[in-house]
């Protein structure tokens, strides 16, 4: 019960849910404590169960079925039933008793009947929920090996039919769906636990096929189908280990089930089941999933498996194989097997598929910055500084954003030939921003460039020279820039940056503002012409008179 305050509430839900919980407080209703657990239902876009666990191992925990609770979040919904808990927190520890109790004397009322009047109770709640029935019609069905009646009834939990709307399971009716179908995976369990492992993977097999065509007609956001393909697929593995399959039989299905239509329900991996194929199916699995790829060598299912297959026996040659057969324009395969290469400890390799990468590369500009990233430190471990710069200086010529430029400079400094580099990476700046006059978006790179070299005053002579095209973005950091040495030239600027801002509205905009209003005091300070700017001010506040977060914000900032 220490754990079960509101600051513990804030810290496992965080600022933001437990802000958020504030606003469901209304809406919580069916609050039941248990001993040690409180339920509840809270009404919000959809009717959601929520479900606090107060004794658990790490403290507090809870549970929602809501779609950010089943992603094993403290949602909003958590928040807000336990902070109605909480308005109630002095009876909370008499109910808890008090369920105790009831569980206690529920417990010695069940102990003191006697067989024949449990199965009269249990047989009572067969006939008043349909749900209870099923499941043990199942269990029992399972238990003397009535492989029949199981797969009808496996059948049934998995028919759409009872919960779809024009042939469609929506998000509303999923979850429920999703619950039923669970039942699926119990059965197939027990099928194993009773001797039938055989029989149990038949099941299994055609559940997962159900499964994956009835997923094409549900609403499966919140992922409950595909823990159910989870639990299929465990169970599958489960009952292979238990029963005596032909190891060619099962790879031949394993490696049909990959590459058909339903592994995407269940993400079977071939090699959890290396120790049931053993050597002689393992073999089998691999000449098939070969066969398979040579048909379809660009085919992403038949890659893949043939990749894990190869890297699990090590096999490096096939796996560089198998991603050469499609390489990316982009360059970005041959990173991937330069990777892979690096891995299996032959850097040498690596290296020339990286630089193949870049060299067949249709367009530097289109080619995968992280293969160049990759192979510029390759060259700067190997002491190779003139060809980290020819890359880099290429790679700019390409593509000449500030990011390119930023990477030649550091590129050229390490092998001591900046002045000279960027000699030549401003020419071709200029020549973009001559040609292109007015036709930029964000600003001329040049602009951009010469600030990030601090290069104050060439900047504000290309921005002069740009005209219009220069983004007001650049002019803001122009004017931060040469305040000091230009102060008249940066009033300037601010000016005219918070003009269109006075007419607006909204707590950014005058943050925003705000922020232009103390660059401007800083101007005519420098300037020394505090009044101007005094009468500057009061003109402004009597303008925006009726802004009060604005006049407010511009107070704690001393204007």
């Amino acid at each position: 019960m220490t754990s079960f305050t509101e600051e513990n509430l804030k810290s496992l839900a965080g600022a933001p849910s437990y802000e958020r919980g504030l606003g469901y407080l209304d809406v919580v209703s069916g609050v039941e404590v248990g001993d040690g657990w409180i339920t509840a239902t809270v009404h919000g876009t959809d009717r959601y169960g929520v479900e606090l666990n107060l004794d658990g191992p790490g403290g507090l925990t809870g549970e929602c079925d809501c779609p950010y609770g089943l992603e094993g979040n403290f949602c909003k919904h958590l928040v807000a039933v336990g902070l109605t808990v909480l308005a109630q927190k002095k009876s909370l520890p008499r109910q808890r008793k008090a369920a105790r109790n009831r569980a206690q004397e529920l417990d010695a009322w069940l102990s003191a009947l006697s067989q024949g009047e449990l199965l009269a109770l249990v047989r009572e709640q067969l006939g008043e929920d349909r749900q209870l029935r099923r499941r043990l019609e199942l269990r029992a069905a399972s238990a003397r090996g009535d492989l029949a009646a199981v797969r009808s009834s496996i059948r049934e939990l998995l028919d759409i039919g009872p919960f779809a709307r024009y042939g469609y399971v929506e998000y509303a009716d999923a979850r429920a769906y999703a619950d039923q179908a669970g039942q699926a995976v119990s059965a197939i369990g027990a099928l194993t636990g009773s001797g039938q492992a055989s029989d149990a993977i038949t099941v299994a097999r055609e559940a997962i096929r159900m499964l994956a065509e009835a997923l094409e007609s549900v609403d499966d956001s919140d992922g409950g189908l595909g823990q159910v393909g989870d639990g299929l697929a465990d169970a599958h593995l489960d009952a292979c280990r238990a029963a005596r399959l032909d190891p060619d039989e099962l790879a031949h299905w394993l490696v049909g089930h990959v590459l058909g239509d339903f592994d995407g329900i269940t993400d079977i991996d071939p090699l959890d089941y290396e120790d049931v194929l053993g050597e002689r199916g393992m073999t089998v699995l691999r000449e098939l999933a070969t066969e398979a790829w040579r048909r379809r060598r660009t085919g992403w299912a038949e890659k893949s498996l043939m990749e894990r297959l190869a890297k699990a026996g090590g096999d490096i040659e096939t796996v560089v194989a198998v991603h050469a057969t499609d390489l990316a324009a982009n360059g970005h395969t041959h990173l991937v097997i330069a990777r892979d290469l690096d891995t299996a400890g032959r850097a040498g390799e690596a290296l020339h598929w990286a630089e193949r990468g870049v060299r067949e590369a249709r367009d530097l500009d289109t080619v995968d910055t992280a293969l160049i990233d990759y192979l510029h430190e390759r060259y700067e471990q190997a002491a190779r500084l003139p060809d980290a710069v020819v890359l880099r200086r290429n790679h700019f010529g390409a593509r000449r954003t500030l990011l390119a430029y930023q990477q030649l400079r550091a590129a050229a400094r390490a092998a001591d030939c900046w002045p000279a580099e960027r000699e030549g990476a401003l020419a071709l700046l200029h020549a973009d921003a001559s040609g292109r006059q007015g036709s930029w978006y964000g600003g001329p790179v040049l602009i951009d460039a010469l600030l990030d070299d601090k290069d104050v005053e060439a900047a504000w002579q290309a921005a002069a020279e740009a005209g219009g095209a220069t983004h007001d973005r650049q002019w803001l950091a122009l004017a931060d820039q040469a305040r000091a040495a230009r102060p008249a030239d940066a009033l300037g600027v601010y000016l005219r940056l918070a003009e269109p801002l006075t007419k607006q509205t909204g707590n950014g905009v005058y943050a925003q503002l705000v922020g232009l209003l103390l660059s401007i005091r800083d101007c005519h300070r420098l300037l020394g012409t505090p009044g101007e700017f005094a009468a500057y001010v009061a003109t402004l506040r009597a303008a925006q008179k009726r802004k009060r977060n604005l006049l407010r914000l511009m107070e704690e900032h001393g204007l």
